[in-house]
């Protein structure tokens, strides 16, 4: 911007007005302030000419409350939407220091090698189940999905399996991480993390590990990483009952989960971190990603699962076979997702907390614009303890019973011997609080898939 300002300023003084435009018109410094300004201005949705229509990054599903007001109180207008499209080029700006691997000098750096040190240290033992997301995170300065997701493809060896450039590598997961809010309690870069994680754990596992090719890892981690961006912090229903836009563009199905994977694949493409495979590999990837993390989608529990189990009674999986594979990294990926319970109960209750409060701030929401409080997001009438018991009697126990029998291996063990220990523990204070034993909260009990919260979960 400076050096074409002078350049402007020097042609002026010598030359008349005419001149000075073609002049400007034909400096390759304009071509490319222009090239520069499409590309960050512009609106950045990533177009296909054989595939879908991706997301739009930082067009994340922003709740604009003011739309419970009505139309005569506040107008929306356009330039807000404008301003709204931009903030993926903030974040980029923010990001691009460190993909660059450009840092700023600053006093506290003394610390820095202490600090790597020991995130280095810790990532050695990244196959532990006791690995603690949180203290990995703040020993990143907050980029534990950067890190960790980077660590894990190197480890697979997927950066020379798959020849991938590491600096479209790091820029893609710098813009995953960017991508997910910072601000939800729960649903955040470091929740993606800790599912990535635990998804390494299972990748391990003596069944998967020997039968699972490169390709197949590549898209665990991946759909591990971006099951939840850009996740808004509420969940389907308050889209539904808001009408927000993204429940109208995915028919008020898999609204959130469909949207996670578009923007997935907009990063994808945006970066172009697989530009130099063919379009076919390519299209297989997305829709494959799109597979793994639609299986999140808490209200599709009762048919995976009823999958999984009939698989398991005839005894018919068989992992050399492609598509059975697939299924096996989709129940994988769901256990991934809500295997906070299965975690030591120093890890677990942290995430119950977060998720809970999540849960209340959706629940104030609610009570504000008078929209009706959605299941386990009322303050008043709900604990964490409650919420924790039926959580994992109606979802976790069932689903982590089900793997157990597919690998009966000491990983399986021990997250059952933690989720009974934590149900236990939460038992305790649910007597505390409530004098009795027997208040189980039946809303799990109650509630059909409908219902059922589909994103505010220990996902």
């Amino acid at each position: 911007f400076c050096i074409l300002q002078n350049v402007i300023v020097v042609l002026h003084e010598s030359l008349p007005l005419q001149a000075m435009f073609i002049c400007i018109l034909s400096l390759p410094l304009f071509h490319t302030f222009i090239s520069l300004l499409t590309l960050f201005l512009g609106d950045v949705r990533v177009r296909s000419r054989a595939g879908f229509e991706t997301e739009r990054r930082g067009s994340h599903p922003y709740i604009d409350f003011r739309i419970f007001h009505s139309n005569s109180e506040i107008e929306v207008s356009v330039s807000a939407r404008n301003v709204r499209r931009l903030l993926s080029f903030q974040r980029y700006l923010r990001s691009s220091r460190f993909f660059r691997g450009i840092t700023v000098p600053n006093s506290s750096n003394i610390l820095d090698d202490d600090y790597n040190g020991q995130a280095k240290c810790m990532l050695e033992k990244v196959g532990n189940w006791n690995f603690d997301i949180f203290l990995f995170d703040r020993l990143t300065n907050g980029n534990s999905l950067v890190s960790l997701t980077f660590h894990l493809f190197n480890l697979h060896g997927l950066i020379e399996h798959f020849q991938l450039d590491t600096m479209k590598l790091r820029r893609f997961l710098v813009m995953v991480q960017e991508d997910y809010h910072s601000q939800n309690p729960y649903h955040n870069a470091v929740h993606a993390a800790d599912v990535t994680q635990a998804m390494h754990c299972y990748l391990k596992e003596p069944k998967l590990s020997k039968s699972l090719t490169p390709w197949d890892v590549l898209l665990s981690l991946i759909a591990a990483a971006t099951h939840d961006l850009d996740h808004p912090g509420v969940n389907q229903p308050f889209l539904i009952k808001t009408n927000h836009y993204l429940a109208t563009l995915y028919k008020n199905t898999s609204v959130l989960e469909n949207h996670h994977w578009r923007s997935a694949v907009g990063l994808l493409r945006e970066s172009g971190l697989f530009a130099h495979m063919s379009l076919e590999n390519r299209q297989l990837m997305e829709s494959q990603i799109g597979d793994l993390i639609l299986a999140t989608d808490i209200s599709q529990q009762n048919e995976y699962l009823s999958m999984f189990r009939s698989h398991l009674d005839r005894g018919d999986l068989c992992l050399e076979n492609a598509n059975h594979r697939h299924f096996i990294l989709q129940m994988a990926l769901k256990c991934a997702d809500i295997c906070n319970p299965c975690r030591t109960w120093e890890l677990s209750k942290q995430w119950s907390e977060k998720v809970t409060e999540e849960f209340f701030h959706q629940g104030d929401i609610e009570k504000k614009y008078h929209l009706g409080v959605s299941p386990l997001c009322d303050r008043q009438t709900e604990t964490i303890a409650n919420i924790q018991i039926g959580f994992m009697t109606y979802l976790v126990e069932p689903l982590f019973g089900e793997w157990a029998r597919f690998s009966n291996t000491r990983l399986s063990q021990t997250m059952l011997g933690h989720l009974g220990l934590n149900k236990a523990s939460w038992k305790g204070v649910q007597r505390e609080q409530s004098g009795s034993g027997d208040d189980v909260d039946p809303t799990f009990e109650e509630m059909d898939s409908d219902i059922l919260p589909q994103e505010p979960r220990l996902s």
